[in-house]
């Protein structure tokens, strides 16, 4: 099979004709099988289905039934399991994205075996677009720019529901977050892989919640939890050894400046350069920058002493990011790979 669709399906029993027609006329000339989830509707769409998928070729279209609403995330989990293609599209049911936009998506990296995935974004084309919720538009656009922080990405829509990924993509990662927190997880890992994402200009057409749109303000602030954790927290075991590190001896150094309140500032700031050093360097790597930092500390003292701590810093960065690239290109040991 060379295309697998995967369409999540809460409660859309007023799309789904206009849906499946859309679809099936998008990608009727190509090798595809439908994976439909329904996610414990309760409205009708799930008989829907069941009759449709009943009058459909039961090879290229399948219907998976959870009993009760799980999320879109638990959803999209249970139809990778199923799928068999080459490639995995996701697909919303809902009508706000064009079905030909995935067809041009999956057009363009299956012409291109340098990529392996492709992320619609709804801000970076000049097609057709309709959104009126502008609290949702904000968030997501906050939510992208934190992503592209703390991952060091530069995409314009981490929260796009139309993404095609490869099976080999589908084979490194290890999927966890159940409800709309999909997106960033499916995003976090593809950088941690450190596979180039590509993006593509999709229509966008917004629901109102009348009509159906089912994010919250609760799931916007979910989000940055999960931005926090899937950076921060799910990593193997020596990035969480050396973020630990890094971040109690650059607190450390933060807290020998300032004074009063301004000590507290720099013992936050120094906090955050710690992490992002650790997500950077392993142990070892990390301890050289800890040692130029102290020596540095070592040529002045009082005002002075924050300028030679900055030019240890400096030197630390750069003598911690040789060493490292020397140990990655010349060494399997494991005790290397976890300190370096």
């Amino acid at each position: 099979m060379k295309l697998s669709i995967l369409i999540p399906v809460y409660n859309e029993i007023q799309y789904l004709d206009i849906f499946t027609n859309r679809l099936k006329k998008s990608f009727a000339k190509e090798e595809v099988e439908y994976i439909f989830i329904n996610d414990g509707s309760t409205d009708g769409s799930k008989e829907w289905l069941e009759n449709y998928i009943d009058k459909e070729d039961s090879k290229k279209n399948i219907l998976i039934n959870i009993t009760k609403n799980q999320g879109k995330g638990n959803a999209l989990h249970q139809g990778l399991k199923k799928s068999k293609g080459q490639y995995i599209l996701f697909q919303d049911s809902d009508l706000e994205l064009n079905t030909n936009d995935s067809l041009e998506m999956y057009n363009i990296i299956s012409d291109n075996k340098n990529i392996e995935c492709i992320f619609g974004s709804r801000y970076v084309s000049g097609k057709l677009k309709q959104n009126s919720n502008f609290l949702n538009e904000l968030i997501n656009k906050i939510n992208s720019f934190i992503y592209n922080i703390i991952f060091f990405q530069s995409i314009s829509d981490v929260h796009c529901g139309a993404k095609i990924i490869t099976k080999d993509i589908k084979n490194k990662i290890n999927l966890k977050i159940k409800d709309f927190g999909f997106e960033i997880d499916l995003a976090s890992q593809i950088a941690k892989n450190k596979i180039d994402i590509f993006e593509y200009g999709i229509s966008y057409f917004a629901r109102t919640v009348e009509e159906g749109k089912k994010i919250t303000w609760i799931d916007g602030l979910k989000s940055y939890y999960y931005l926090f954790k899937t950076r921060f927290v799910d990593n193997e075991l020596s990035t969480q050894f050396s973020i630990i590190f890094s971040i109690i001896y650059m607190v450390y150094v933060g807290s020998h400046f300032g004074m009063g309140i301004g000590t507290n500032l720099v013992m936050i700031f120094t906090l955050i350069v710690g992490l992002f050093i650790g997500i950077k360097r392993k142990i070892g790597s990390s301890s050289i920058i800890f040692l130029f930092i102290y020596i540095g500390g070592l040529f002045s003292k009082g005002n002075g002493k924050i300028y030679s701590v900055i030019i240890g810093f400096i030197i630390g960065i750069y003598i911690s990011r040789r060493i490292q690239f020397y140990f990655k290109n010349y060494s399997k040991n494991k005790i290397i790979d976890f300190l370096f």
